[in-house]
């Protein structure tokens, strides 16, 4: 268990690296200049001095080589330094985790909406015997997943704060605030987990152990919730890293349609004024998110199934004799 979770760190140690030096080479060739940028902050095209912008290069460390400013920027992260704004002068650690509290509880909220609105789906879409409504829930996840997320939290946006006024439209001050974007983030993320969970249950429906429960006299309902879906939702936990990338991917669009503040809506104005250490911190975060969520997600699917830990000491057992049987000499 040991060798397994240092072998899973050192790859995430690999994405997180990848990671960073992915979003600094993207960053590096972008035409325009963040300095210059910064220093029109009106967009007007008014002429800067330049002695003072060289002097705000010199600030950041621009005027270096891209070897140079790599090399600085790799081991200031791994220090946990990612420097400052260079449009705000802000620490970027303390902006991420200033805008952090307003997406945590949107995504918080949008997931948990999602693994309802995922389960139900796929739970009644199995459980039914209306062949109609089997079709109809099936046609669901799809459609969700299909669905632009900007459209769905604009026709929200109408229905629920223009015309009904039962919600907020903009901001994020107070619960009311959460629910259309939450539920927007929730659609596309919900109708994955349906799709995923659908298929796995209409696979464990047909196992031997789920006939041996009919056998015995257990009811449809029974077999469904205590045999079926247990094991059936294993295959949904290990796309836990998609799901969460969808929610921080779809954070940027939510909080930028329903004017939240959050690290979303950084990532959007940190990209359009090319703020390289703000866009590089968020990106390391995300990953860091990724990989952290994978490792718990590998960790406790022995939980869901013991049966997985005795897999793996089989073919452990089994290796270990192939490969003693192999070391025996040959006899003539």
């Amino acid at each position: 268990m040991t060798r397994y979770v240092l072998t899973r760190l050192g790859q995430a140690a690999v994405v997180l690296w990848a990671a960073f030096t992915i979003s600094f080479v993207i960053l590096f060739l972008l035409p325009s200049d963040p300095v210059s940028m910064a220093a029109d902050s009106s967009g007007q095209g008014v002429a800067v001095d330049q002695a003072a912008l060289d002097q705000l290069r010199a600030r950041y460390g621009l005027d270096q080589s891209v070897w140079v400013q790599y090399w600085t920027s790799l081991t200031n992260a791994l220090r946990g330094d990612f420097g400052t704004s260079i449009s705000t002068g802000q620490s970027v650690t303390d902006a991420i985790f200033s805008a952090l509290p307003s997406t945590l509880v949107l995504a918080t909220t949008a997931l948990v909406l999602a693994v309802l609105f995922g389960v139900a789906i796929a739970f009644f879409a199995t459980y039914t015997r209306k062949r109609w409504l089997a079709n109809m829930l099936f046609s669901l996840p799809p459609l969700g997943v299909a669905v632009p997320t900007f459209w769905v939290g604009l026709i929200l946006l109408q229905l629920f704060s223009f015309r009904l006024h039962i919600f907020p439209a903009f901001g994020d001050k107070g619960f009311a605030t959460v629910i259309l974007p939450a539920i927007t983030l929730a659609i596309p993320t919900g109708a994955v987990i349906a799709q995923v969970l659908t298929t796995s249950l209409q696979s464990t429906l047909r196992s031997p152990h789920v006939e041996t429960a009919y056998a015995k006299g257990a009811s449809r309902w029974r077999v469904q919730t205590r045999h079926a879906l247990r094991l059936a939702s294993i295959p949904a936990f290990t796309i836990a890293g998609v799901l969460v990338g969808t929610l921080l991917a779809g954070s940027v669009v939510v909080e930028t349609v329903f004017s939240r503040a959050g690290v979303g809506r950084l990532t959007q104005t940190s990209v359009m004024a090319q703020d390289i250490p703000v866009v590089q911190g968020v990106v390391v975060f995300a990953s860091l998110v990724f990989v952290l969520v994978n490792l718990a997600v590998d960790l406790f699917y022995p939980l869901i199934d013991p049966r997985i830990i005795q897999t793996k000491k089989s073919h452990t057992e089994k290796s270990n004799i192939e490969s003693s049987t192999d070391l025996e000499p040959a006899h003539v």
